[in-house]
């Protein structure tokens, strides 16, 4: 059976770059499922887990936003943010949370930065909760 090239890229670093059987990720839109020979796409990525199964075990990250290109069974990642799921800290991201919505929009400008940072605690909050079951 084929294998994918899996490879994380944030703007500082290479993040991960290993083989996978299957990788899912959240799109803007939805979840997608990628296994070996998948059809080629570009698509945009949201906030949420990623989940990388391979030959050296299970993989979680939390992305925040960026692109996904799959091509000849390799999957190239760039996205602005991505932590390992068991170092995001949920206090910080409930913190992060509690601070958003208690925070006044009276413009469409600052509704849309608001939620912005309530979209992204939730699914840092949903990654760390998983992380820990």
């Amino acid at each position: 059976m084929a294998q994918l090239k899996c490879i994380l890229v944030t703007p500082d670093r290479t993040v991960f770059d290993r083989p996978a059987d299957f990788v899912a990720m959240p799109l803007f839109d939805g979840e997608i499922g990628i296994a070996p020979d998948h059809t080629p796409m570009i698509g945009r990525l949201g906030c949420g887990e990623m989940r990388v199964d391979g030959d050296e075990g299970y993989a979680r990250y939390y992305v925040e936003g960026g692109f996904v290109e799959v091509l000849d069974n390799v999957i190239t990642v760039l996205t602005s943010r991505a932590v390992e799921a068991s170092l995001i800290e949920a206090d910080v991201a409930r913190e992060q949370l509690q601070s958003a919505l208690a925070r006044p929009a009276h413009t469409p400008e600052s509704m849309i930065v608001r939620d912005r940072v309530v979209l992204q605690s939730r699914a840092q909050l949903r990654v760390a909760r998983r992380a820990t079951s």
